[in-house]
């Protein structure tokens, strides 16, 4: 056999070998469920900081984003929320999905590991797994 030739099945073996392990494991994101009570007229989300650092985004714009949804005023407390008015853990959790659809789930790849960029007028994701670049609403 030739110098220059390889067997395929080592060439393979080899490229395996250099590739990152967790490669292969694909990780299914999941956002934290809403942990709330209701205290008078108001609901407290006692999960706040977990759900804002799973979503890896600025807390005030979720915080803006949901007072927006449920047209009411919302305050951060420490690594809790609060809303005006009583809103229950389902409607929480869907608007919190909506969220993530649109201000983080790569529309390219689905992945989760995006930024939110600002250029000028107008906001984008932009993807650090496949690289997409796309164009998002921006909260008013």
């Amino acid at each position: 056999m030739d110098a220059d030739f390889f067997d395929y099945g080592e060439l393979l073996k080899k490229a395996k070998e250099q590739v990152p392990p967790d490669i292969y494991h694909h990780k299914r994101f999941e956002i934290p469920n809403v942990d709330l009570f209701i205290e008078g007229n108001r609901t407290v989300v006692q999960n706040w900081k977990d759900i804002t650092s799973k979503l890896n985004r600025d807390s005030a714009h979720i915080l803006k984003f949901l007072t927006r949804e449920l047209a009411t005023a919302g305050t951060m407390d420490g690594p809790r929320a609060i809303f005006q008015g009583k809103f229950s853990k389902n409607f929480l959790n869907g608007l919190i999905e909506r969220y993530a659809k649109r201000y983080l789930i790569c529309p390219t790849c689905t992945s989760p590991d995006t930024v939110l960029l600002k250029e000028g007028p107008y906001h984008f994701i932009k993807c650090e797994a496949c690289g997409a670049k796309e164009a998002v609403t921006k909260l008013k």
